[in-house]
């Protein structure tokens, strides 16, 4: 059944894409062009920032600031490693900005094209800057993946033939359904913070969040720091990860410090980072 819904979608669609990540090596479905989620990305931006303008932090805020300050370190490192392994093309159309919300809600996002925000209450979590860039390159790590464009891939393929062609449709003649559907994909609003995307897009995530953080000078060991708080934070009311779409906490910091071993058996581990 899937292989036919597929088909047919080639069938529809016309630009179907399977993609690699070379940072991974994960193979993915996106079938939307990549400029199309970054032009949508743009307009849910405006109108996200424009419905809790009473609560975006000025850059003269402390907090604010930080943000942007580990931002804008955290942009330029991912810039360079892309363009050393030869992949600039999948920062094409970013426009790096950075806005941070007094709210509660424990979460962070960046959209597709580096557009990204930050909760107060995710901060409230960190202790250093290291902390604060695990969150930055876990979350710019999901806009790079483009794992905002796979989830919709994969919601649209559920609804069959033809939903792509539709979609694509919509976004011109009613485009705050397709922002909703759009801000949906990327888990804005979500109480449950990064925890929103499936098991393998937040592992990847974490591990090209690990590689991104330490290419920018900070202390990729910060992340097991700040994923154990998040493990503190949840008070133990996480599903068992057969229930749930994310990887549990502790093997997700399982996961982490096996990478950080391996970064170091590679080299990669920049001695003066830690």
């Amino acid at each position: 059944m899937k292989k036919i819904i597929l088909v047919a979608l080639i069938a529809t669609t016309g630009f179907i894409a399977c993609k690699k990540n070379p940072i991974t090596g994960r193979r993915q479905v996106q079938f939307f062009p990549e400029s199309q989620m970054i032009g949508m990305s743009a307009t849910a931006y405006t109108g996200f920032l424009t419905e809790n303008q009473a609560n975006v932090l000025p850059q003269t805020d402390p907090r604010a600031a930080k943000v942007t300050e580990i931002g804008k370190k955290m942009a330029a490192a991912v810039e360079s490693y892309m363009n050393e392994i030869g992949h600039p093309e999948l920062l094409e159309g970013f426009q790096w900005t950075y806005n941070t919300v007094e709210d509660p809600t424990v979460n962070a996002w960046c959209m597709p094209g580096g557009r990204i925000v930050f909760y107060t209450g995710i901060l409230n979590l960190t202790s250093n800057d290291n902390e604060i860039a695990t969150i930055m390159g876990h979350e710019i790590a999901h806009a790079v993946a483009g794992h905002g464009n796979e989830r919709m891939s994969q919601g649209v393929a559920l609804q069959g033939a033809g939903s792509v062609a539709g979609f694509l449709l919509m976004s011109d003649t009613n485009p705050g359904l397709a922002n909703a559907v759009l801000l949906q994909s990327i888990g804005v609003g979500s109480q449950l913070g990064m925890l929103k995307f499936g098991r393998k897009h937040e592992s990847e995530s974490d591990e090209m969040g690990l590689i991104f953080m330490n290419k920018a000078g900070y202390d990729p060991y910060a992340a097991v720091s700040f994923w154990t708080k998040m493990k503190e934070a949840s008070g133990g009311q996480a599903p068992p990860e057969f229930l749930s779409t994310h990887p549990s906490n502790d093997r997700r910091i399982a996961d982490i410090q096996q990478k950080l071993i391996e970064m170091e058996t590679t080299g990669e581990i920049n001695s003066t980072n830690k």
